[in-house]
C-alpha cells in the first residue's frame, strides 16, 4: 500500500490536490489490471479538524482524517495557496510540528507553487534548494534568505523534500513517482493519458542536490552522474565498471538494487528524455536527434523510443505540439 495525504487549508488550490490524486489512482488501477499483486494507493485528505472545509474557490471538501492522526506516509502534499500565501502561513503554525515530524521520519514531502512557504516557515528549506510560484520569487527570497531559491527550475529536490513551481509541474513529479512505484511502462501510459503535450520529464525539469537521492549507494550515484555526462558517447559496461572501480558483475547487481534498472536501461531512459525535449523544442530530424543522443542506428532509436514512449518519435512530436499556436495564426475564422 502506498499511503499519500494532502493537507487541506481554506486557501488551497483544488487542482493541486485532485490532479496528483487522479494520476496516482489511475496508475494504481493500471498496475493492478496487469498484476493483481501491485500495491494500491490510499489517498487521504487531512486537515486540523475533521470538519467540511470550503476552499476560496467555493469547492467544499470533507477531510478523511485529522492531521494529528496521520499514519505513516509515503508522500505528503502541500497544495498551492491561492493568492497571498501569507494568509495560510499564520494558521499553519499550529501544525508546523507535524511537518517537521514527517520530514524527520523520512516521508517524501512535496509543496506545490506557494505551498513552499509552509515548508520554509517550518524551517525545512533552510540551506536547501527550493522553488515556488514565479510571481513570488522576490517576496519569497526576502522572507526566507536562508533558502537556496532556484528560479530557473520548475522542480527541486533536497533529500526527501520536493518543491514544484506550478500545477503542471506536479504532474511531472507524479509521473516520476509512478515510475518508481510501478515501473516505466505504467509511467509512460499515465504520461500519454494526462496531457503529454505539456509535461517535461522529471530529470529534465528538476534541480537535485544529489544525482539520485532515492537511494544511498554513493558508487551507483557516481555511475549515474558519469552516464549523464556521457550521453552522446558509446558506453560499455566494462568502461562504466572501470570508472567505479568495481567488477562489471558487482556494479550491475548494486545498480539494479539501488535503482530498479540496469545501467543500460538507465542510460536509455536518459537518452529518451533528451530526445523528447529535442522533439518538443527543435526541428531536428529524427536521425539528428538519435545521433545527438549517442545512437547511430535510426531504426533502433525509433524502436527504442516506441518502447519507452508508446509511440514513434514523429507521433510524439505531433502530440506534444498539437496544442501549440503557430506563429502568425489568426484568431479570426
Amino acid at each position: 500500500m502506498h499511503s499519500v495525504a494532502a493537507v487541506l487549508y481554506p486557501q488551497a488550490l483544488a487542482t493541486s490536490i485532485t490532479l496528483p490524486m487522479e494520476i496516482l489512482q489511475a496508475a494504481s488501477q493500471m498496475a493492478r489490471a496487469a498484476d493483481r499483486g501491485a500495491a494500491k494507493v490510499r489517498f487521504l485528505l487531512a486537515a486540523p479538524q475533521r470538519q467540511p472545509l470550503t476552499l476560496a474557490s467555493g469547492i467544499a471538501l470533507q477531510p478523511d482524517i485529522a492531521l494529528a492522526d496521520l499514519p505513516p506516509l509515503n508522500l505528503l502534499l502541500l497544495p498551492a495557496i491561492w493568492r497571498n500565501p501569507l494568509a495560510a502561513v499564520t494558521p499553519a503554525q499550529a501544525w508546523q510540528g507535524m511537518l517537521q515530524e514527517q520530514a524527520a521520519r523520512g516521508t517524501r514531502i512535496c509543496s506545490v507553487g506557494t505551498g513552499s512557504y509552509l515548508l520554509a516557515e517550518a524551517g525545512l528549506l533552510d540551506g536547501k534548494a527550493a522553488t515556488t510560484h514565479w510571481n513570488y520569487f522576490e517576496a519569497f527570497s526576502r522572507r526566507y534568505p536562508a533558502v537556496d531559491l532556484k528560479t530557473r527550475h520548475l522542480i527541486t529536490q533536497s533529500g526527501n523534500i520536493y518543491c514544484v513551481g506550478s500545477v503542471n509541474s506536479i504532474a511531472d513529479l507524479m509521473v516520476h513517482i509512478v515510475e518508481e512505484w510501478y515501473g516505466s511502462s505504467i509511467a509512460r501510459a499515465i504520461e500519454n493519458q494526462f496531457s503529454p503535450e505539456i509535461r517535461r520529464s522529471f530529470r529534465a525539469a528538476a534541480y537535485q542536490n544529489e544525482a539520485d537521492s532515492s537511494h544511498h549507494d554513493e558508487v551507483v550515484a557516481q555511475a549515474q552522474q558519469w552516464l549523464q555526462m556521457h550521453l552522446a558517447a558509446p558506453v560499455s559496461m566494462a568502461q562504466l565498471a572501470a570508472e567505479t572501480q568495481l567488477s562489471a558483475r558487482t556494479l550491475l547487481r548494486r545498480f539494479k538494487r539501488a535503482t530498479g534498472m540496469t545501467p543500460l536501461n538507465y542510460l536509455q531512459s536518459l537518452r529518451i528524455a533528451g530526445a523528447k525535449d529535442l522533439l518538443r523544442h527543435s526541428n531536428l530530424t529524427v536521425g539528428d536527434i538519435a545521433w545527438q543522443q549517442g545512437i547511430q542506428d535510426v531504426s533502433y532509436f525509433s524502436q527504442l523510443f516506441r518502447r519507452h514512449a508508446g509511440m514513434s518519435p514523429l507521433q510524439y512530436r505531433n502530440a506534444v505540439r498539437g496544442k501549440l499556436f503557430t506563429a502568425g495564426s489568426s484568431a479570426e475564422p
